[in-house]
């Protein structure tokens, strides 16, 4: 089965490496029309050049909120159409980084999963979000009604280094005195779909791909059913199963060592790591499968930080340690797979292979960490919103909610927060749902057979798309999906074949032109710090999205209602 995104890399290197001739014939009896490798230069060629709008001149196409132009006085208004702060209705993204960064390439995936990711995006951000903040569930009018942020019970911004003591745990006392942390209804929300979408990978993989897992992993075991592919690759010497299991047990006992000798600034205890590493185990092979239909990840980040938040809590170091074992492990793990699936139809040596891995794991490594100390000694006030300049790119939504996850999960812990101490303890009815889910669909086809759509819903993929809210935005996903629906109506509707030789090229294209541009602007004006201050440098003009709306809640730039 192949990996949605290895066709963009299949279809990449044919296009640089493959001689091919040009695409039809003309009434002459010549070829004519572009070959992909052509097709791919042109489109790098203009994916460079366009990116210093959206990456430098024009920063306002990441999102486009014409409601909030016409409004801009109205708060109600900003918060349906703002697509950075709000429910994005209208909003639209002219801006490839934007539209690709969460979701992946929309080119790149087929049209089942994109149809389950918008049916997801539509029921969560337009029918419960509204549904529960204008119902004031959670008291959702208190806070912005799309915030990753960390509030008090009266709508400010909770100071987290108040209840923090000196060896960065937990001041209990502290704590009560300030009282209990809130976050918005939409960020509760976001994480009961954690909840649901985790079960449901799980319940999905079992009724519907079960049997399937179970008579591959007996042929495997037996050599039957071998295809082509497998027989071709029996030509190369195989990677020794020990080799794989050395670089395991050496990691483990690295991270053991490193872990007890530096425990007072990890607080991380050598089980857990074990503990994580058993969790990844489990978990790869149903989102895996998840992975390979739909190119689709559901997230194992939430339950991690959930297990640890219970078994070892007012620990935030700790928790995130145990996040990034737990889950990065198996993301990283699925990676490797998909770059075996990759070398395993392009009849790559796989000693060849896992060499290329291991050498590109410790380079990656080394230049990440040297990025990383290079762009945080370079750019002043990085990832700190209140004091970087309108338009910034450096405000790192990412890292702010691994940030808030520490406090959430770590910090202050699950139980003050989804358990019986806290205020969110109904969000987890969310596994049970999550559960059930699969289920009803698997009937659904049983009771249906003749009905082959029915099969195509796929629920870790309804849900899963969302796990990325936040940080991605309402205009990440309203972008995503209008391009996916827009390349599967032409590839229906008119030039099938064309498309299907070009499809993937243009993906690649995309990517390596925004990449190329992204660095050279950075290289010259970033460090020179050089940049342009005017109406088209901001956001998307929705100040009053961010809002409360509950009467007598103030909040700096906001009007009290």
């Amino acid at each position: 089965m192949w990996w949605p995104q290895n066709l963009v890399q299949v279809s990449l290197f044919r296009s640089l490496h493959e001689k091919e001739k040009r695409g039809r014939w003309s009434n002459s009896g010549e070829r004519k029309g572009l070959t992909r490798n052509q097709f791919f230069l042109i489109a790098l060629v203009c994916s460079f050049a366009y990116y210093v709008f959206p990456g430098y001149l024009f920063p306002m196409l990441t999102s486009l909120s014409w409601i909030c132009w016409i409004f801009p006085n109205s708060i109600l208004a900003q918060q349906i159409g703002s697509g950075l702060h709000g429910l994005g209705v209208g909003a639209i993204g002219l801006d490839w980084s934007s539209i690709s960064s969460y979701l992946g390439s929309p080119l790149a995936s087929p049209w089942f999963a994109t149809a389950n990711i918008a049916v997801g995006f539509v029921l969560v951000m337009y029918v419960i979000t509204p549904i529960t903040y204008w119902l004031n569930i959670y008291q959702a009018k208190t806070f912005p009604i799309f915030s990753d942020g960390l509030f008090t019970s009266t709508g400010q911004k909770y100071n987290i280094s108040a209840i923090v003591d000196s060896n960065f745990r937990l001041d209990v006392d502290a704590y009560e005195r300030i009282g209990p942390l809130r976050i918005s209804t939409f960020f509760a929300m976001a994480y009961g779909i954690c909840f649901a979408c985790l079960t449901s990978t799980i319940m999905h993989v079992l009724l519907f791909h079960g049997s399937e897992i179970w008579g591959l992993t007996k042929g495997a075991m037996q050599e039957k059913n071998v295809d082509i592919h497998t027989r071709l690759m029996r030509r190369y010497k195989q990677v020794p199963e020990w080799w794989f299991g050395c670089i395991l047990l050496v990691n483990i006992i690295a991270t053991i060592v490193a872990c007890q000798y530096y425990n007072d600034q990890l607080q991380f205890p050598w089980w857990a790591v074990l503990l994580a590493c058993a969790l990844a185990f489990f978990f790869t092979l149903p989102i895996g499968v998840i992975r390979a239909t739909t190119n689709q990840s559901p997230a194992l980040n939430v339950i991690t930080e959930y297990i640890i938040g219970y078994i070892y809590p007012e620990r935030p170091v700790a928790n995130m340690c145990f996040k990034v074992y737990g889950f990065i492990s198996m993301k990283q793990g699925l990676a490797f797979l998909e770059d075996f699936k990759l070398g395993h139809y392009m009849k790559i040596p796989p000693r060849t292979m896992f060499m290329a891995q291991v050498v590109g794991t410790l380079v990656s490594a080394v230049v990440h960490l040297g990025t990383a100390w290079w762009v945080m000694e370079t750019i002043p006030d990085i990832c700190d919103r209140a004091l970087l300049p309108a338009g910034s790119p450096w405000t790192c939504p990412s890292d702010h909610v691994f940030y808030d996850a520490s406090v959430i999960w770590g910090l202050v812990g699950p139980r003050r927060i989804f358990g019986d101490l806290g205020s969110y303890s109904a969000i987890n009815w969310f596994f049970l749902a999550g559960a059930v889910a699969p289920l009803l669909v698997w009937l659904a086809h049983k009771a249906f057979p003749s009905q082959q759509w029915i099969r195509l819903i796929t629920m870790p993929v309804l849900l899963g798309g969302m796990v990325n809210m936040p940080p991605a935005t309402a205009v990440n996903y309203t972008s995503w999906i209008i391009v996916a629906f827009l390349s599967g109506y032409v590839a229906y509707r008119y030039h099938r074949n064309w498309w299907k030789r070009h499809n993937y090229v243009l993906s690649g294209a995309l990517d390596a032109g925004l990449a190329f541009m992204g660095v050279l602007l950075h290289a010259f004006l970033g460090l020179n710090r050089i940049s342009l201050h005017w109406w088209g440098s901001g956001s998307d003009g929705c100040s009053l999205a961010s809002c409360p709306t509950a009467p007598g809640v103030f909040i700096d730039h906001c009007p009290i209602l």
